[in-house]
């Protein structure tokens, strides 16, 4: 599946509503030290999730709302529980927007229905939502909830407009659009499109006659006529904003050109340009039709823009997120400020927002959060790997006046779980020196009180954000604040405690300012002291404080918790964890390394009988010690066995007479229509797939979880994404063989996406050659191989298959591009292939 697209699919396809916690949990009911109970702080928080891309948060009444990409929407009373209202692109009887296609026409003239990007659907993304009281409606009346939204057709070619409504939840009606970007100098049109993108098919001609423009500007355009999107802006991601003075704004932009701003007429809704290019005072671009620069420029990662004026400090703060969405994108939220709604904002080192030249944008910015993991070692309380965020961004912020709490609010996805994304609430406090500062754990309804300096010292889990943009998860340390005010652990310090929360840290040389504040652990299930803080060069650091425990009992809870799994059968390596807990330390010895090592290394046996391995871990910390045993089951390599054989050669019939012959599909797997030829095959004839066709195999062609699949192909012609062989439950779970993907453009098998599972090779099978793939999975281990050498192996790869009569196809899926080139000799097994058999189908063909 493309993952490019992937946040649109899954707002239409996998809206995901899942009470709890994403990540497990296992009860602790024991008081911790330094932490309020549950009993003192109230029962344990209920979530109920939603997943809304780019969230932006509105107050109405008593009740919250989230309004995101992709007509998605969701209410909440509590930002714990959140239901979501629309029907995404339904048309027509759409919740928003009543036929989308119609109401919407004006934008989507320029961008964002079934063209280039966009091509078979819609893009409508970010919108923006609050209550205008001085909008004069057609009949006179004033007063109009305002939704400001964008459509998009290229990485450049956008639109924002707006529409309105009586009521918050809609349905709106369309009123104008505002800025245009992607256009050109001369005639112009993108891949896939009909629309031509010369600059006088938006509204700029119609603003110059109305006297809004002193006409066109040159440097709008490159050399070649192109947009010159270095500069200028991709108009996405609208953000409206009141300043001190009552003033309306809208932020805007995305990470070509950066983020700009523009006054608005509050009763019209729509924006003032400026008429005229000029600078700021400070030296900043203005453009008479995109408005002031405010952050980024020359390409770099920086979009979603949202402004707040903050009366406690006095200062506006523009949050905005780098990186790309995706999983692997290192999406990661910064934030500047600023003493006028137009700029200059600066970090907290005094770096302008507004990029110098072509750099790179990392340090610049206090980070506020990137991808992190509070880690569950083994012996730590709870289940699962822990609970932690990748690429969480596009936020809105809401300043509650009711109850005077500052909310941080985004989407983010989670390790291990791929591109599935869900809305998270944290909490925010400012720090001494008025930067915000965000709670490492999401709201539960805590409430910033003063905080006892004995509560404070101990053990924590430590995680720090740095600057970087980054697709690594920062996975959580140990430190301790010691009563001395010394810190002491896999980080060195100092700490105090000032007012009464305050928190103070000094590490490396470098002031980390924040607060000391009370907040729900979803993994131990418990109320904990935490502290979140800030430095001057713009790093976030957060801390978990951890339950006080002897040497003594963390062994003990280190083996209460080790586990291999099942070890009756065992066909892959072991993971054999070194560690636990607090650096309690794990040793292993096996019994006969020649069936598995202490570094957990599986031997299987060509044939005969299983062999036996007892392996034994010593654990631990201090003067404390104990042994823990396992025995170990090494099941013998059995040849897998030929289910189906489509040899390809001028039919599609399967061979072993076990299955149906397959039929040619159009460019999805659904569609009819295509033509699927023969030519010159690695044996005897190939099928031919043009790039819009392909083959519809049997539904049932597996059924189990001990299957594999080999092939031969020769691309024409690589497209990310692009299945060779797919197989389905539905369009929640998939798994698909692809020759380039989405790991580092590797050949892989993947699999999607409630559960997401990437078995990478490391490498990318060239065009215009043949090459041998094939991948089998056994009872949870997944092992790829190319042309007959192994490039993967891991487990926990996921069981779609077994008790369901699933859809399988070569060359198309349900939503990307279709294969073009060869494939020929598709072979089915039930059972895992062995190592010589996958090398004996990847030789010469006798």
């Amino acid at each position: 599946m493309n993952r490019r697209w992937v946040s649109a699919f899954l707002m239409m396809m996998l809206f995901v509503t899942v009470p709890g916690q994403v990540f497990g949990t296992g009860p602790d009911s024991t008081a911790q030290k330094g932490g309020k109970t549950q009993e003192q702080q109230g029962q344990a928080p209920v979530y109920q999730n939603v997943s809304v891309h780019d969230p932006s948060i509105v107050k109405d009444g008593d009740t919250y709302y989230v309004f995101g990409s992709h007509i998605e929407a969701a209410r909440s009373k509590d930002l714990q529980s959140w239901t979501r209202f629309t029907n995404g692109y339904t048309t027509p009887g759409n919740v928003l927007y009543g036929d989308p296609a119609q109401n919407l026409a004006g934008s989507f003239a320029w961008a964002g229905q079934n063209d280039s990007d966009s091509k078979g659907g819609f893009s409508v993304w970010a919108p923006d939502v609050f209550w205008n009281p001085e909008y004069v409606n057609t009949d006179d009346t004033k007063g109009a909830y305002m939704l400001y939204y964008c459509t998009s057709s290229t990485y450049i070619r956008s639109t924002i407009g707006f529409a309105v409504s009586p009521k918050i939840e809609g349905p709106y009606q369309y009123v104008d659009t505002l800025v245009y970007s992607g256009f050109t100098e001369g005639d112009a049109k993108d891949k896939d499109s009909v629309i031509n993108k010369k600059w006088t098919n938006t509204n700029i001609p119609k603003l110059i006659d109305g006297g809004q423009l002193s006409g066109a500007s040159g440097a709008w355009f490159n050399a070649d006529g192109s947009f010159a999107n270095g500069t200028y802006p991709n108009a996405i991601d609208p953000n409206l904003y009141y300043d001190k003075n009552g003033q309306l704004w809208m932020s805007y932009g995305s990470w070509s050109g950066g983020i700009f701003v523009l006054p608005v007429d509050p009763k019209t809704g729509k924006v003032k340009y400026p008429g005229k290019d000029g600078k700021t005072a400070d030296g900043r671009l203005v453009d008479r039709y995109f408005g002031t620069k405010v952050a980024g420029g020359y390409g770099k990662s920086g979009e979603g823009p949202y402004v707040v004026f903050d009366k406690a400090t006095g200062y506006y703060y523009l949050y905005m997120t780098y990186g790309w969405l995706g999983a692997d994108g290192g999406y990661n939220m910064r934030v500047f400020r600023a003493k006028n709604p137009d700029g200059p904002y600066v970090d907290a080192q005094g770096q302008n927002a507004v990029l110098p030249g072509d750099t790179d944008n990392a340090p610049y910015g206090n980070k506020l959060m990137g991808n992190y993991l509070f880690a569950r070692d083994v012996g730590d309380p709870g289940t699962g790997i822990g609970v932690g965020y990748v690429s969480p961004g596009h936020n809105s912020v809401l300043l509650d006046d009711a109850t005077g709490k500052r909310f941080l609010v985004f989407h983010t996805r989670f390790p291990q779980m791929g591109e599935a994304h869900e809305v998270r609430v944290h909490q925010m406090y400012m720090n001494a020196d008025g930067w915000p500062v965000v709670a490492p754990y999401r709201y539960a309804g805590e409430t910033l009180s003063k905080v006892d300096r004995q509560d404070l010292i101990g053990e924590y889990k430590f995680i720090n954000h740095g600057k970087g943009t980054t697709a690594d998860i920062q996975s959580s340390v140990y430190i301790r604040l010691n009563k001395d005010n010394t810190i002491s652990g896999d980080v060195t310090g100092i700490w105090k405690k000032t007012g009464h929360n305050e928190a103070e840290l000094v590490i490396a040389g470098s002031v980390y300012k924040g607060v000391f504040a009370s907040g729900w652990d979803p993994v131990s299930e418990r109320y904990v002291m935490t502290f979140t803080a800030s430095s001057r060069e713009g790093v976030a650091v957060w801390g978990s404080r951890l339950e006080d425990k002897t040497d003594q009992a963390l062994v003990q809870d280190v083996y209460n918790d080790l586990n291999l799994g099942d070890t009756a059968k065992v066909v892959s390596d072991l993971a054999l964890p070194a560690e636990g807990t607090r650096h309690t330390a794990i040793s292993w010895k096996s019994s006969d390394e020649a069936v598995v090592s202490t570094k957990g290394e599986v031997h299987r046996p060509a044939g005969g009988a299983p062999v036996q391995a007892v392996l034994t871990a010593t654990i631990t910390k201090g003067g404390a010690s104990l042994t823990k045993s396992f025995t170990v089951t090494v099941l013998p390599y059995q040849d897998a066995k030929l289910s189906a054989y489509y040899g390809l050669d001028g039919s599609f019939a399967d061979s072993q007479g076990r299955f149906a012959a397959g039929t040619v599909t159009g460019d999805r797997i659904d569609k009819s229509g295509g033509s699927i030829t023969f030519a010159e095959g690695r044996q005897g004839q190939a099928a031919k797939f043009d790039g819009a066709s392909g083959i519809r195999l049997p539904d049932g062609l597996i059924s189990s979880n001990a299957y594999s699949v080999a092939l031969w192909i020769k691309p024409e012609e690589l497209t990310t994404y692009t299945t060779a062989f797919f197989g389905a439950k539905d369009g929640d779970h998939w798994v698909s063989l692809v020759p380039r993907g989405a790991v580092a453009n590797n050949t892989m098998v993947w699999s999607g996406s409630t559960i997401w599972y990437d078995g990478a090779t490391g490498l990318t099978i060239p065009t215009g050659e043949w090459s041998h793939l094939a991948f089998s999975a056994e009872n949870g281990t997944l092992t790829v191989y190319v042309n007959g050498v192994q490039k993967f192996k891991g487990a926990n790869f996921p069981d779609w298959f077994t008790g369901t009569k699933a859809s399988f196809s070569l060359g198309v899926n349900w939503w990307d591009p279709p294969f073009k080139g060869l494939i020929d000799e598709l072979r089915v097994y039930d059972g895992a292939l062995t190592p010589a058999q996958a090398a004996d189908l990847a030789k010469n063909p006798s």
